[in-house]
């Protein structure tokens, strides 16, 4: 028997109490109301309550930008983990959360039961700001480590790739290598070399995978500007850093979120960035 799904069963009322002991997310085209999200929360764990989209709005990348949104406005929170069920009989939704991170932790039935780990948010109001957090990140580095850096022309991703190379002692300068595509800085200080890489001018895995970044993978930390969408093959175990720019364009803040993916992240050392 298939059993009627709750939110069919919502109303004004349902809503505004799950709302009042969380928060919604909005989604608008035009003026008009495309897509809802509702998260509630309990200490330093969210859950995905609901999530809408209008039929006429479907697939066009509106879903996933509402989880973006809450996931940010969590890591500010200082939330640590987001839940949500999945219907098992729609198996195809259960795979696109686990695009967007989520795991299975269980089941509840009807429900597979997913969870992931929210990002770190930390502030660099100044350059020397973000050379100082890469010199901290990198006391948590190690052999194998590989990073993917991702943000706007100018956000920081060199700077905080610098304060890395600081923080291992390599031989510099560390600049970006965006004509050589890689650049390979030796310790000094008996530690792991840093690989450091500008995928930018490279638009697939296959081309990246012509560096042979492998050949030194097991024996240093691998840092890929802009290897979003591209470089997350080379490993399971990353840490993905995305730096953002803040509405004032007056302001140099820059807004750094560090999402670490599998059990080498597993901890929560990333909070000791904060």
């Amino acid at each position: 028997m298939i059993r009627r799904p709750a939110a069919l069963s919502d109303t004004e009322r349902t809503i505004a109490d799950k709302l009042a002991t969380g928060f919604g997310v909005l989604g608008e085209l035009d003026g008009e109301p495309a897509a809802a999200l509702i998260v509630a929360l309990d200490g330093d764990t969210a859950t995905i309550t609901r999530v809408a989209v209008h039929p006429d709005h479907q697939h066009r990348g509106i879903a996933s930008a509402l989880v973006l949104c809450a996931t940010d406005l969590l890591a500010a929170r200082g939330t640590r983990t987001l839940g949500l069920g999945v219907r098992t009989e729609f198996p195809g939704l259960g795979r696109w959360w686990r695009r967007h991170g989520f795991a299975w932790v269980g089941e509840q039935p009807p429900l597979e039961l997913l969870q992931r780990s929210l990002p770190v948010l930390v502030e660099a109001p100044t350059a020397d700001a973000m050379r100082d957090l890469g010199e901290r990140l990198a006391a948590l580095l190690t052999s194998g480590d590989v990073i993917i850096a991702t943000g706007d022309l100018g956000a920081g991703k060199t700077t905080l790739t610098q304060g890395i190379g600081t923080g291992l002692g390599v031989l510099g300068p560390v600049i970006s290598p965006t004509f050589v595509l890689s650049r390979v800085h030796r310790s000094v200080a008996g530690g792991p070399a840093l690989v450091h890489v500008d995928a930018y001018r490279l638009g697939s895995f296959d081309e990246l995978e012509d560096l042979d970044l492998e050949a030194s993978l097991a024996d240093a930390v691998t840092l890929i500007e802009w290897g979003g969408g591209i470089a997350e093959g080379l490993a399971d175990d990353r840490l993905e850093i995305d730096i953002r720019r803040g509405l004032d364009p007056e302001d140099e803040t820059r807004l750094v979120f560090l999402s670490g993916i599998g059990p080498r992240w597993a901890g929560r050392q990333l909070e000791e960035l904060r």
